[in-house]
């Protein structure tokens, strides 16, 4: 009995002793604040945090590099005018509305894009009436462009009387060919590649 006294009572002054030494060496320390210095969220949720994201506007679902920034693929689309004009006339025939129409469609499609017209006429008359018939024809295109909500200063009209002919004889159907008011406009614009997911549909 006396030996586990002994052993008890030797124990408790081992661990008062312990306890003793420890407050003596370590003084308690308040656990800091931290502070974050870099920006951890991400606005446009492309996995790349705010910090190191070099394109903080991508698109929803874009595949991105390591700064945050979509692969853009070029597209380019090609339109064109072609509208005949009956002889000594600059007025347009309703059967070639329809392509005023297209052309007005595709340059608000591409807005950064703008149009020459280039009006013709054939070689029967002077030529200077010819000349000044061709750029009436250009004109009433210009006007038909505007009425659908293109912009004066996006369209430019060149006349070119009976020069450039389409067709070279002298027979009707070669003037009517070379009465005409012709363009050709290219639109550029670049979207951002996506990226793949298990929901991304193959193409077929």
């Amino acid at each position: 009995m006396f030996k586990q006294l002994f052993l008890i009572t030797a124990c408790a002054a081992a661990i008062s002793t312990y306890a003793n030494a420890d407050e003596e060496q370590y003084d308690y320390i308040t656990t800091p604040d931290a502070t974050q210095v870099a920006d951890l969220l991400d606005d446009d949720k492309d996995g790349v945090i705010n910090a190191r994201d070099l394109c903080t506007g991508t698109p929803r679902n874009s595949q991105v590099d390591n700064d945050g920034c979509g692969e853009i693929i070029e597209l380019e689309e090609k339109l064109g005018l072609h509208i005949l004009f009956p002889n000594d006339s600059s007025e347009i025939e309703p059967l070639f509305k329809n392509q005023i129409e297209q052309m007005s469609r595709f340059l608000k499609e591409f807005p950064k894009t703008s149009i020459e017209i280039q009006g013709y006429a054939s070689k029967v008359g002077k030529a200077e009436y010819n000349l000044n018939l061709s750029k009436r024809r250009a004109l009433e295109v210009e006007r038909a462009l505007e009425q659908n909500g293109i912009a004066s200063n996006r369209i430019t009209i060149v006349g070119f009387g009976a020069t450039n002919l389409e067709a070279q004889g002298d027979d009707e159907v070669s003037h009517a060919q070379n009465r005409k008011v012709v363009a050709s406009v290219i639109g550029h614009k670049g979207s951002v590649k996506e990226e793949w997911t298990i929901f991304t549909k193959k193409a077929k």
